[in-house]
């Protein structure tokens, strides 16, 4: 099984103390990342407290092109990551969302606007990661209007095309991920939530036998297959079996 990293929810104003520290683990593992940036945050709960951005980069995004340089790669996390909607989507790992829901023209504002930040500070990409894993057809049609490519969601063993765009799967649940012999997935990582705990638990994931961590750009470079009607139905399934076995769990 070859599986990548994405960490969600990266800004200016994130707990750096936490980022550091998996970084640190992805470093020494030598995993390159996808990271999902927030051009402009306005979710509290991204927010870390003052001790915890003491060591914050003094420019981000030079901090984040640096990335960039060392082989990271970068994903448009939104645009203020606030849920403004109750609206699950095409994808229904949760029922609120930035985007699901909204006027297709709104849509393709909120992306342009949210592209155009990161290009006036030299970052550039052509990946799509949505808040809470939630898009609608609009979302669809209006980031390939902004000329994105690919998004960073979906349930599969390997990437696959649907309405033009490119969609690389995450994992369903990790666990069984990294039991399976072959294909590709990602593993999903809030870095801003990580106790100190449980980075032992990612090291051994990371040391596991018969699973090879690979970084994102190679992800992106595996051939992907097209997604037929059936797919796209059980990946609905999937997505809403996973959001009622979790609200069951709270």
């Amino acid at each position: 099984m070859k599986i990548a990293v994405r960490l969600d929810d990266i800004t200016p104003d994130m707990d750096w103390q936490r980022f550091f520290r998996f970084k640190a683990l992805l470093d020494r593992y030598q995993v390159k990342p996808l990271i999902g940036v927030v051009p402009d945050n306005r979710d509290e709960n991204l927010r870390g407290s003052s001790e915890s951005r003491k060591d914050a980069p003094a420019d981000f995004y030079a901090y984040i092109r640096g990335l960039q340089e060392e082989g990271w790669s970068v994903a448009l996390h939104g645009m203020n990551h606030v849920y403004s909607t109750k609206k699950g989507g095409l994808f229904p790992l949760n029922d609120f969302s930035e985007y699901a829901g909204k006027p297709y023209e709104e849509q393709k504002e909120m992306i342009a606007r949210g592209k155009q930040i990161l290009e006036e500070h030299g970052v550039h990409t052509d990946l799509f990661m949505a808040p809470a894993h939630s898009y609608d057809r609009n979302t669809l049609r209006a980031l390939k209007e902004n000329g994105f490519q690919a998004l960073t969601d979906g349930f599969g063993e390997q990437p696959y095309l649907w309405q033009g765009l490119t969609f690389y799967p995450i994992s369903f649940r990790l666990s069984d991920t990294l039991k399976k012999k072959k294909g590709y997935s990602t593993m999903v990582v809030h870095t801003g939530t990580i106790m100190e705990e449980e980075l032992a638990g990612y090291e051994k994931r990371f040391r596991m036998e018969g699973v090879t961590w690979i970084s994102y750009e190679e992800y992106r470079k595996v051939a992907a297959v097209k997604r037929g009607f059936s797919g796209r139905i059980r990946e609905y399934l999937m997505a809403r079996a996973k959001f009622m076995l979790v609200r069951l769990h709270h």
